[in-house]
This record gives structure tokens, C-alpha cells and sequence, in this order.
């Protein structure tokens, strides 16, 4: 499909800078800019790019005035990262969406399936789960026994939903996912351990995205909980019985541990690690490789392992990064108390 420049800016409410007829018809990252292709400058350390970029229009902040010649057509918009996010967002759902029932399939036969669904071939369908309407699910998924899927959420291929596990409204799931394993419950007895039956389950609420290879336990008892909104990465690990509040978003390689629980509105870097049996407050930021080993405050910045406000970890850094030059000076003021004192007992 192909935009003029003036049609564009009518969609986001924004003020083009140049002609106005220009025509693209596909997107491109700014450093990589196409003629007839449309990008976008949010970040100011990609400036430079904006005048030597090929595309054909860039979206820019309202308060962005360049500093040289630009090529290219501007459209100023209140925020150039959001307004991308619109385009391609209203690009995703022109996309053809499948729809049907694909064979070879299994749906079991008290399974209820909502209208307009998509079901993929060779995925599995158990007994009592429901589906709610315009659900995807794409070929190889496994849906067991009692689950639930509210409408319009997409379920990649590969992902298993394990029995009794509840998934809401608007959410994807990617491809590897895992809702419902037993939650890591083990109790020792003599040398060896004896597992703890897990026999609660996973709550999903709405409008939540999980990526690829992210598993969510089960409950021990009652259930593992992801409120409303939540964006979980790929390759994150939470643990039975772990409550993440609504708006949450944490990054790829994280690890809740059993029964933390996470606030309202957190943003936990990669490779965060959470220990169990605490409470990350609302508005909580976490910083990447961090190790959370306590309770924190609302609104916390944390940093390091064990994690400690950012403010006292970056003046740690700072004597740190001088360690090497400190304990030299120390080893000289005690060789200069020592050679005083030995001049003093003469």
C-alpha cells in the first residue's frame, strides 16, 4: 500500500516539512533508509543519520530543529517513537490473519470453541477448555485439559498451555512458551528429595505479551499470578506461586523466585534475579545482571548483586574503579608510619 506524505501526518496528527506528495510504501530503520520508505528519528544519537538517510520521510519530534540540510520530507509529531508505533501497529492488522480449522487437529469433544477461531494443524485441544472468539491457535500448540483462553489472543506454535491454567483477552503468547509446569516444590528426606505435588495453576489477566521460551510455573497451591498488561521477554523464568502486578514489563534472561512478589509499573532489566518470599514495590526500575535480595520501597532505582540504590552504587563504583590506586596508597602510608615509628625508637 502506498501513503502520500499529507495523508500520513493526517493519521497522527502531525505537520509535514517538505512536499507533502511524497509517496512511501514500506518502513526502514533511519541508518538504513530506502527511497519510498518511511523512518524515524526518537533517539538523538541517531541525528547524524537523519542527514544522510535515504527514505523518503522521517517522523521527528515536535521540538526536533535540524542543525543542516535534510533531503528528506519531516512529519513532526508529538512523539516519533509512539507515532512509528501507531503505523505499524495499523501495518500489522491490514495483514491477512488465518481463520478455519486445520486438519490433521484434535479438539476434544466437550472442548468450547468461541467464533471466528483459527486452530493450526497438529495442535491439541483438551478436555473443558474454552476458547473465546477470534482466538489463533497456530499449528503444534498444546492446550490442555480445563484451559482457558479469553478472545482475540494469539497462541504461537509450540507453546503449552498446561491443564487448568487460565490465559485473558488480547494476549500473545510465542512461540516455546510454557504456562502450568510444576513449580520447582522438592522437600528433602534423608539423602534424598521427594517432590511437593503441585496442584494450583497459572492466571494470565489481559493484554499481556509473553515471548518466546519464558516459563511460568504453577502454583504449589492457588495460582501464579500476571496481572493486566504485563510484557514479559523471551527466555525469563517465574516461579511457583509468583504474583507480577499490572503494567510490569521485565527483560529477557530475568528469574522470579517462589512467591516474590512484583508491584505495579516495575521495569526489570536482563539477567535480573529476584530471591523468593519478597516484595518489589510499585514503580520499582531494576538495572541489568542486578540480584534483588530483599523488600524494597515503592519507586526504587536498584543496581548490583545484592542490589542497593543506584545513587549509593554509583558512588561504590567510583571507589571501586580507584581500588587498585587506593590500596597502593595505603600500602605506602603504612610503610611511612612504619619507618616513623622506627625513627622515633631511635
Amino acid at each position: 500500500m502506498e501513503f502520500k506524505a499529507k495523508d500520513v501526518a493526517a493519521f497522527l496528527k502531525g505537520v509535514v516539512i517538505g512536499d507533502e506528495n511524497v509517496v512511501v510504501s514500506n518502513v526502514s530503520k533511519i541508518e538504513e533508509g530506502r527511497p519510498g520508505t518511511l523512518a524515524f528519528l526518537a533517539n538523538p544519537k541517531y541525528e547524524h543519520y537523519l542527514y544522510t538517510t535515504k527514505a523518503s520521510i522521517v517522523l521527528v519530534n515536535n521540538d526536533f530543529n535540524p542543525v543542516k540540510e535534510v533531503s528528506c520530507v519531516m512529519i513532526k509529531v508529538k512523539s516519533a517513537y509512539d507515532a512509528i508505533a501507531s503505523l505499524l501497529d495499523m501495518y500489522a492488522k491490514t495483514m491477512p490473519k488465518p481463520s478455519g480449522i486445520e486438519q490433521p487437529s484434535f479438539i476434544a469433544e466437550n472442548a468450547k470453541i468461541g467464533k471466528n477461531p483459527y486452530i493450526g494443524a497438529f495442535a491439541y485441544i483438551g478436555k473443558n477448555a474454552v476458547l473465546g472468539d477470534n482466538v489463533q491457535i497456530y499449528p503444534q500448540a498444546y492446550i490442555g485439559n480445563g484451559v482457558y483462553v479469553g478472545d482475540n489472543t494469539i497462541i504461537n506454535s509450540g507453546v503449552k498451555i498446561y491443564n487448568g491454567c487460565k490465559v485473558g483477552s488480547d494476549c500473545i503468547l510465542h512461540s516455546g512458551c510454557v504456562l502450568g509446569a510444576d513449580g520447582f516444590g522438592f522437600a528433602p528426606e534423608g539423602e534424598t528429595y521427594i517432590k511437593v505435588a503441585q496442584i494450583g495453576n497459572v492466571e494470565v489477566a489481559n493484554n499481556v505479551e509473553i515471548g518466546a521460551n519464558t516459563c511460568i510455573d504453577r502454583a504449589t497451591m492457588g495460582s501464579t499470578r500476571i496481572g493486566n498488561g504485563v510484557k514479559l521477554d523471551n527466555l525469563i523464568q517465574i516461579a511457583h506461586n509468583v504474583v507480577i502486578e499490572e503494567n510490569t514489563v521485565i527483560a529477557a534472561q530475568a528469574g522470579i523466585a517462589g512467591t516474590a512478589k512484583i508491584g505495579k509499573h516495575c521495569i526489570i532489566a536482563g539477567q535480573v534475579g529476584v530471591v523468593g518470599h519478597l516484595k518489589i514495590g510499585d514503580g520499582t526500575q531494576v538495572a541489568a545482571q542486578s540480584g534483588v535480595s530483599k523488600t524494597t520501597v515503592d519507586k526504587a532505582l536498584l543496581r548490583g548483586s545484592p542490589a542497593i540504590e543506584v545513587h549509593k552504587y554509583n558512588r561504590n563504583l567510583v571507589v571501586f574503579n580507584n581500588l587498585a590506586e587506593l590500596s597502593k596508597n595505603v600500602r605506602n602510608l603504612e610503610k611511612n608510619i612504619k619507618e616513623l615509628k622506627e625513627d622515633k625508637c631511635q
